[in-house]
């Protein structure tokens, strides 16, 4: 391959399990991406923060594709929180890395949240390439929707993403309403915005049959719950994230809580995640089930690995997404791959990754009387979510790595066009 891109991820490492700590969709991002963008062409290295001494140096993540653990700090106890001093150590050893290289070794660096942009900035700098930057989540936009308990963003935080958005070639954006905010919110130039929605395994998230008539998802519904242990004849409502106020799990706890007060059938709630930020998060939201009286109505599993949870998505009657902010929601298009409905919160990108009506419902706000009632009629009426199941995977079949992939490379080449050239030679010194 002739083609190559430095692809930064500062806080989180694309081996990392999504679904705890700070691993989440982004991880999911950076390595379908990098693997589709490899499919076609382009050679990727990813350069992440080493959080282990067992880690090894250069790890292949997929043919054309490797993993470099950067030093930069102690292994254990830094958050993400914590990293902002560890910047300079992770550009060093980014440049110390790639010192060897030739001239014009990489065509782009691509970085992803605002610590590996601050990174960006200076390595594309050095090596005279563009940089394009994707946000994934910005301070502004989700200090303006904080959950109970939440923490707001940093000053700090705020200052490098507007110095990240404008010293970017290019900035991807995963919907139309993502662009928006950054030309609203961060005065960004639009001209430099791309809209690139990201992608779906489709290989990996499916339905398990070739068929989306109600009696064949039924079938694999089923081969799926005993596989998974799960009872046959309850319905369930899958939650699958970071267990943390901004994924607004409680949300759900208490949407059981109303169902049973108002005399409905309670449905099975089973979360697949672990704690972000707070390491008590998922104990803390057992506590909230049990002071509530649907401790018996909740299960907890661990964060799993695409292939095992996409077995659970088949599971389950309807996904839940009741996040308080959304950048795209990979979990939402992963479900509707699976063919099971999701029903999420209309907020950021959920709106465009979930066709209301469709592929899943949308509900306005967080109210936990109202996805009780949402909830509650879908479990009601197997007719409409046989409909929607079906509808949900032919939508998520518009969304593979493949196209997500075709279009950043054309971003790649816009932003190098968008990069000054090199000005005029200057005149050596008369010599004497």
């Amino acid at each position: 391959m002739d083609r190559r891109v430095a692809m930064l991820s500062v806080h989180t490492s694309p081996l990392d399990q999504p679904g705890t700590g700070d691993a989440g969709g982004m991880n999911v991002y950076v390595a379908g991406l990098a693997r589709a963008l490899a499919d076609q062409g382009t050679e990727v290295e990813i350069f992440t923060r080493r959080t282990s001494a067992r880690q090894p140096e250069c790890v292949e993540l997929a043919p054309g594709v490797q993993v470099r653990h950067v030093e930069a700090g102690p292994y254990e106890g830094l958050d993400k929180n914590d990293l902002p001093g560890q910047l300079c150590a992770f550009t060093a050893g980014v440049l110390r890395t790639a010192a060897s290289r030739p001239r014009g070794w990489y065509r782009a660096v691509h970085s992803h949240y605002w610590l590996a942009g601050q990174v960006g900035w200076l390595a594309a700098d050095r090596w005279d390439v563009p940089l394009v930057h994707t946000m994934h989540t910005m301070a502004k936009v989700k200090n303006a929707s904080l959950g109970p308990g939440d923490n707001p963003e940093p000053t700090g935080r705020l200052i490098g993403e507007e110095q990240v958005v404008h010293a970017a070639d290019a900035l991807v954006a995963s919907t139309a309403e993502e662009a928006a905010d950054l030309v609203d919110l961060y005065d960004a130039d639009p001209d430099r915005v791309h809209v690139v929605a990201p992608g779906v395994d489709l290989e990996t998230f499916g339905p398990g049959t070739d068929r989306l008539d109600a009696a064949s998802l039924a079938a694999g519904r089923a081969r799926a719950r005993t596989d998974l242990a799960l009872p046959l004849a309850e319905h369930i409502v899958l939650f699958a994230g970071r267990v943390q106020p901004l994924k607004a799990p409680d949300v759900l706890v208490r949407m059981l809580a109303e169902l049973r007060v108002a005399g409905r059938p309670v449905p099975l709630l089973v979360v697949v995640g672990g704690p972000s930020g707070n390491p008590d998060a998922v104990d803390d939201l057992a506590r909230v089930a049990t002071e509530l009286g649907v401790r018996d109505r909740v299960r907890f599993t661990p964060a799993q690995p695409q292939r095992d949870l996409a077995r659970w998505f088949r599971a389950a009657d309807l996904v839940a997404m009741p996040s308080r902010s959304e950048s795209f929601g990979l979990v939402a298009a992963e479900a509707q791959a699976c063919a099971t409905p999701v029903v999420a919160t209309g907020v950021g990108g959920l709106r465009t990754v979930v066709a209301d009506g469709v592929g899943g419902v949308l509900v306005r706000g967080h109210d936990p009387r109202l996805w009780a009632g949402a909830v509650g009629d879908l479990l009601a009426d197997p007719a409409r979510r046989a409909t929607l199941a079906a509808g949900a995977r032919r939508h998520a079949l518009r969304m593979g790595w493949d196209a997500a992939a075709e279009a950043m490379a054309k971003v790649y080449e816009l932003a190098a066009q968008c990069r000054p050239g090199p000005g005029p030679e200057v005149p050596s010194a008369p010599t004497r």
